[in-house]
């Protein structure tokens, strides 16, 4: 029977030891030992190690969107949600232990040989992406800056794991703002 307590136990030591030190550095022992599950009882709530690496990148994807959203949702004018977006990252990234986006790394050791870390990933940025193209549109902009945005929102993320700073969002949260007032006066 699969336990909810279990499942979480093993999710987040999966994330912990996944993100802090890498898929491929991280052995099945040491998610066992971190997780305080048997092996056999690891493998009967998933098959393998590519399995939990999906089922972990899942629920931080839901928990990471979903965090984001409430964020932007508490602005009332839309243009502020724009700027939201990207007063979130700076926080998020300035939180201790930020060390590059989790998909990208994820997609870095395991996409080309793991099709459904792939999929995650994929599908993560495609939510990512609609989300951010929903607020850039709702605040009057075109879709091509909703599209400049996203790549906005993704350079901080990789820069700012790089550079172990989260000045990187300020500085795209700027040039976003640039981009939709220039766009807004464009059109009108």
């Amino acid at each position: 029977m699969r336990t909810d307590s279990e499942v979480d136990r093993l999710l987040d030591a999966a994330e912990e030891l996944f993100y802090g030190q890498g898929y491929q550095s991280v052995g099945m022992d040491a998610i066992r030992e971190a997780s305080g599950l048997p092996l056999k009882r690891i493998y009967a709530l998933y098959a393998g190690k590519d399995a939990l690496a999906v089922a972990m990148l899942d629920r931080r994807d839901e928990r990471w969107r979903g965090e984001l959203a409430a964020h932007v949702e508490r602005e009332a004018q839309p243009e502020a949600r724009v700027q939201a977006i990207f007063d979130w990252l700076t926080a998020w990234l300035a939180g201790e232990g930020y060390r590059g986006c989790a998909w990208i790394n994820a997609f870095g050791e395991l996409g080309a040989t793991t099709p459904g870390v792939a999929a995650a990933v994929r599908e993560h940025k495609t939510k990512l992406r609609e989300y951010v193209t929903g607020v850039v549109i709702s605040a009057g902009g075109s879709r091509p800056i909703a599209d400049g945005v996203f790549l906005l929102v993704e350079g901080a993320l990789v820069t700012a794991g790089i550079d172990a700073s989260p000045e990187p969002a300020v500085q795209a949260g700027a040039v976003a703002a640039s981009l939709l007032g220039t766009d807004r006066a464009a059109r009108a």
